[in-house]
């Protein structure tokens, strides 16, 4: 009976201890925006998903319409694409632009200039997941021309 109080006492000491709890929003909640011109070519919607509370890791779900892509940039730790509707291409510098469907994951790695976005007949939409270094995810470039995103 003592051994069994004991763990009892242990067990709502431990419970009152923990400050911390499980967490849930909805996308309502969250709410989102129209991507910034500055960054984005074409109609893109950007809702956040979770922010820096896991060692400055952070998501984005991105809505691109069909046309719409991101600008050139790079991130400090790197970037994972996890496509959740549609069809889109990627590119990175230097290199042939490639297509993401649904249920794919395209990794880019740290410093490594590219772009994503819809392909020009088909919307895309993907959790963008990256992590802050120094208090920065992402550095943006250039925005896409209408000659790099038609091109190969």
């Amino acid at each position: 009976m003592k051994r069994t109080l004991t763990a009892l006492a242990l067990t709502i000491a431990a419970t009152g201890a923990s400050a911390q709890q499980m967490e849930h929003t909805t996308g309502l909640e969250r709410g989102g925006q129209i991507g910034s011109a500055e960054t984005f070519t074409g109609t893109v919607f950007v809702a956040p998903v979770f922010g820096g509370n896991m060692n400055d890791v952070s998501a984005g779900e991105v809505t691109f319409m069909p046309g719409a892509r991101s600008a050139w940039h790079t991130h400090p730790i790197g970037q994972y694409l996890v496509v959740t509707a549609g069809t889109g291409w990627y590119q990175e510098e230097g290199q042939p632009k490639q297509i993401m469907r649904t249920g794919d994951v395209v990794f880019a790695p740290a410093d490594v200039n590219h772009w994503h976005g819809a392909t020009d007949s088909t919307s895309v939409t993907h959790y963008a997941i990256q992590a802050a270094e120094d208090g920065s995810a992402v550095t943006w470039g250039e925005l896409v021309t209408d000659e790099e995103y038609n091109g190969d």
